[in-house]
């Protein structure tokens, strides 16, 4: 399968890919999850979004990097979704080694912060991760803190 990845400022996305970035996000984490959270938290606008397309141009994944200071004192990353059908080939994989390539690039060696949903910890661990620890409700679904150091 072909992907196109592409990475923007909030600013430089056109409203059909910010509406694409939206429509995922709320299919996943509202309709699948069946959790009603206010995903626009006004923190897209400060935010680099990643997005990849397949071969016909669909949005099938997404995730958004955050300034530190945005959500922690560290760069963070969040809202990371894969189109459910594509799950377990790897993209999300990819699309969190493409958000650890741009925040090196863009911000260097740095930590980064990120909240996870709890089950998916062994996934960030993959990505060097590690957990603080701190496991707390979000939305009535079970949330990790977790932490990446870099090597320097």
């Amino acid at each position: 399968m072909h992907l196109n990845w592409l990475i923007k400022p909030y600013n430089e996305l056109t409203t059909s890919e910010f509406h694409d970035i939206i429509a995922l996000r709320l299919k996943a984490f509202v309709v699948e999850q069946n959790c009603s959270y206010l995903d626009l938290d006004g923190k897209d606008k400060k935010c680099y979004h990643l997005l990849c397309r397949d071969g016909q141009g669909k949005v099938v994944a997404t995730a958004r990097i955050l300034h530190p200071g945005a959500s922690y004192p560290e760069v963070s990353i969040g809202r990371v979704v894969v189109e459910k059908s594509l799950r377990g080939n790897n993209i999300g994989h990819e699309l969190m080694e493409k958000c650890m390539q741009y925040v090196n690039e863009e911000f260097g060696n740095v930590a980064i912060r990120i909240s996870a949903q709890k089950y998916l910890e062994e996934y960030y661990c993959k990505h060097n991760f590690l957990s603080n620890g701190n496991e707390y409700l979000e939305d009535n679904i079970p949330h990790i803190e977790m932490l990446f150091t870099p090597n320097n």
